[in-house]
């Protein structure tokens, strides 16, 4: 394995970090609310995201 390899880029660690976020708060859905509550939640935010709903301007890819 090479360097490049073993060191995450800055975009891969930033979104290593969202995953980190999303994964505490669905624990906290899922303890409080149940996994249905959580699945619905995530599904929601995504079909949000999608049909363009968020508003502000997006990111670049």
């Amino acid at each position: 394995m090479t360097n490049a390899q073993a060191k995450p880029t800055p975009e891969d660690a930033s979104k290593d970090a969202f995953f980190a976020r999303i994964a505490e708060i669905s624990q906290e859905m899922i303890q409080v609310h149940g996994k249905d509550f959580a699945m619905g939640t995530l599904v929601l935010a995504a079909r949000w995201i999608a049909s363009d709903k968020m508003g502000g301007p997006t990111a670049p890819h």
